[in-house]
């Protein structure tokens, strides 16, 4: 971010929040921003979705005010999609209107309730070049990428699933966190074919096109569904973290995730050792009770 001082801005940590429709995005803003209140840091919601009504988060920058999907749709007689397909380059028209938002607030972590459209991410680069520039503003952003557990009761859509992630981690090009949401109701949807282990680090998926032949419709896609999942396997790019906004141990594995993700568990923003950043540089769990949480939070829960 410009500083009319002259001065490097200081380095600002934050999630963007991607994924489908439906997925839980808004929900997941809201869970998130209350747990990390409690952990002490100051928490700045960014409502970037103009068709975003009725927030039920305390949103410090609404891109409303800027534009909205119902006056571009009534204004300029376009669909939704194509309404937020204009609203979003209309957006990256105006980022002097996001910069001047923004500045406002120092030492600050920062969650961007991102739209729904999947073109945004996969084939569109207006929200790319949003993200481009939030970095060149100094923050350090990491993508958090949501997507309705429901998805591993059936293997097609699974795939569909993976295929859909792994396009859109390429396209970002941000440091990403694909998260599977709503696990407290997964059980609603039937019994998995595979242990959650399987879905969570994408493992052999021959299994998975095993379980699809069975199905008399895939089964003449079973060439086309190999290829597809040789093409995840060969990038080995997507693995999921499991969440339940409701579970607290749950919320913890995401932060862990994020914060190594962003660089946050690096940072001076909270007191970090050695073994704190060697345990998190290897992918190891850390070796210590408290984090993320700070000593008064930790004991407060």
């Amino acid at each position: 971010m410009s500083s009319r001082s002259g001065e490097a801005p200081s380095l600002r940590f934050g999630q963007v929040v991607i994924g489908p429709p439906g997925s839980g995005k808004t929900t997941y803003c809201l869970a998130m921003q209350e747990f990390l209140t409690h952990l002490g840091r100051k928490v700045v919601v960014v409502n970037m979705d103009p068709a975003n009504e009725g927030l039920p988060y305390k949103c410090e920058v609404d891109i409303s005010e800027l534009v909205t999907l119902d006056d571009v749709m009534d204004g300029l007689k376009l669909g939704p999609n194509g309404g937020l397909l204009y609203c979003m380059e209309y957006v990256e028209a105006n980022m002097d209107w996001l910069e001047s938002k923004l500045r406002r607030f120092r030492d600050c972590y920062f969650l961007f309730d991102c739209p729904g459209q999947v073109e945004l991410y996969t084939h569109q680069s207006s929200v790319k070049n949003i993200f481009s520039q939030l970095s060149k503003w100094n923050f350090r952003l990491c993508s958090v990428h949501l997507v309705d557990s429901h998805y591993c009761a059936d293997p097609a859509k699974f795939i569909s699933v993976l295929c859909t992630s792994l396009s859109t981690m390429l396209h970002v090009e941000l440091p990403h966190v694909n998260i599977l949401s709503k696990m407290d109701l997964i059980e609603q949807y039937g019994k998995l074919a595979f242990n959650l282990d399987f879905y969570t680090e994408v493992m052999d998926l021959t299994y998975l096109l095993d379980h699809l032949a069975a199905d008399p419709f895939f089964k003449k896609f079973h060439h086309l569904n190999a290829k597809l999942a040789e093409v995840i396997q060969d990038y080995s790019l997507v693995s999921f973290v499991s969440l339940n906004v409701q579970d607290k141990d749950s919320m913890i594995g995401v932060l862990r995730a994020v914060d190594k993700a962003n660089g946050y568990c690096f940072g001076d923003l909270e007191e970090r050792n050695l073994q704190a950043m060697m345990s998190a540089a290897v992918g190891a769990d850390f070796q210590f009770n408290t984090y993320p949480f700070p000593p008064a939070a930790a004991d407060s829960l």
